[in-house]
C-alpha cells in the first residue's frame, strides 16, 4: 500500500530523553492524518525497509546527546557503508536497504532531538521537551498540516 509520509521515532521509551522519538511518532498516529503511518519502534530494523519503499518521504526521529543543544535535521541519502542494524546505526542502512530489495529510495529526513538524561526512568528533560516540540513543529512543515 503506497504512503505518502511515514515517520520512525525511535529510542527506548524507558532510558528517560532517549524516547523523544517513540513520544513524537506516538504523538503523529493520534493525529489520524490521511496518507501518513507512524511508527514507534525501540530500534531500526530491516523489517521497516518495505515500509519505506512504500513513501513518498519518510522521516526518522531520533534524540540524541548533543553540545549544541538544538534540534538538527538532517536530508537523508542511502549509504552501503551502514549495513549493521541497531539503534545505534545510522537510517542511511535502512534506505540502502530499500533501495537494493525494492528498488526505491523515498525522500528522507533525519530529526535529531537534543536529549541529556538517559538514566533508567521516563522523566523528560527540559530540553527534549523543547525538541520534541520542535519536531512536531517541523514534520507539521514537512507534511503541511495543522498541530492542535
Amino acid at each position: 500500500m503506497r504512503i505518502n509520509y511515514l515517520v520512525i521515532g525511535y529510542g527506548n521509551s524507558l532510558r528517560s530523553d532517549d524516547g523523544a522519538g517513540q513520544i513524537v511518532a506516538n504523538q503523529i498516529v493520534t493525529l489520524n492524518l490521511p496518507n501518513v503511518r507512524s511508527f514507534a519502534v525501540h530500534q531500526l530494523t530491516p523489517e521497516l525497509a518495505e515500509d519505506i519503499a512504500n513513501a513518498d518521504t519518510v522521516i526518522f526521529v531520533d534524540a540524541v546527546i548533543s553540545s549544541k543543544q538544538k534540534l538538527e535535521i538532517i536530508t537523508l541519502e542511502d549509504d552501503d557503508k551502514y549495513l549493521n542494524f541497531g539503534h545505534t546505526e545510522n537510517p542511511r542502512s535502512l534506505l540502502y536497504l530499500s533501495k537494493i530489495i525494492y528498488n526505491k529510495i523515498p525522500k528522507a529526513y533525519w530529526i535529531l532531538i537534543p536529549a541529556i538524561n538517559f538514566e533508567f526512568g521516563e522523566k523528560i528533560s527540559d530540553i527534549t521537551k523543547k525538541g520534541i516540540k520542535q519536531s512536531l513543529e517541523k514534520i507539521e512543515s514537512i507534511i503541511n498540516f495543522k498541530v492542535l
